[in-house]
């Protein structure tokens, strides 16, 4: 995989971590109700959730590339289309935007918050379909495919973990600002913005190649 491509792989990666989602709602609930003494066992559990997930997209992938080179091209531009259905549906909800749907977390053991965050973020349907089509855009169907996925898994899994333990540190430092009510509809809003901005760039890319 070329160092250009991994760049913008793993640019990509970090800002579509930072949007919130079902799994940064999770880790920011343990942060404001147990503090930090649960964010390496969140930030651990999060990192197997999305190998998990990512693995299995990528095994549905790797399938594709095999058995049609014009679908998994097909598939870029459906991918594209795809991210920015999903900024435009994430920025629409930003209004209702809460930690509410998760809640005040009771306390749990380490293990028992490692095992939830994991199924909360590998159990999540929208992952596998996020990944299938998020994925592609930095795949070349010519070169070996294993290399590839075994960077962009490791990238994005490592990443995925520093994300939810900073989101678990942040969230403790700063649990009365974070319920306040206008900061998840305003992280809301910049993540769909991020969504469609990328949604477009990788349309706009595959159509001047």
């Amino acid at each position: 995989m070329e160092f250009h491509v991994w760049l913008a792989f793993a640019s990509a990666s970090i800002a579509l971590l930072l949007i919130p989602g079902p799994t940064v709602l999770l880790v920011l609930s343990y942060a404001i109700s147990q503090g930090k003494r649960v964010a390496v066992a969140t930030a651990a559990g999060v990192a197997l959730g999305d190998l998990v997930a990512m693995s299995g997209s990528l095994a549905g992938l790797g399938a594709l590339v095999l058995a049609s080179a014009e679908l998994f091209l097909l598939l870029k531009w459906v991918g594209a289309a795809y991210l920015i259905y999903l900024g435009i549906k994430l920025y629409r909800s930003a209004a209702a935007a809460s930690l509410d749907p998760v809640g005040d977390v009771a306390d749990a053991a380490a293990g028992r918050v490692f095992a939830h965050a994991a199924a909360v973020t590998a159990l999540n349907p929208k992952s596998i379909v996020f990944f299938i089509a998020f994925v592609p855009q930095f795949i070349n169907p010519q070169a070996t495919l294993l290399p590839q996925f075994g960077i962009l898994v490791a990238t994005f899994v490592g990443f995925a973990a520093l994300n939810a333990l900073a989101y678990a540190l942040l969230g403790d430092k700063l649990r009365q600002r974070i319920r306040h009510p206008a900061v998840m509809p305003m992280l809301t809003r910049l993540g769909g913005g991020a969504l469609v901005a990328m949604g477009v760039a990788t349309a706009a890319i595959r159509r001047s190649a």
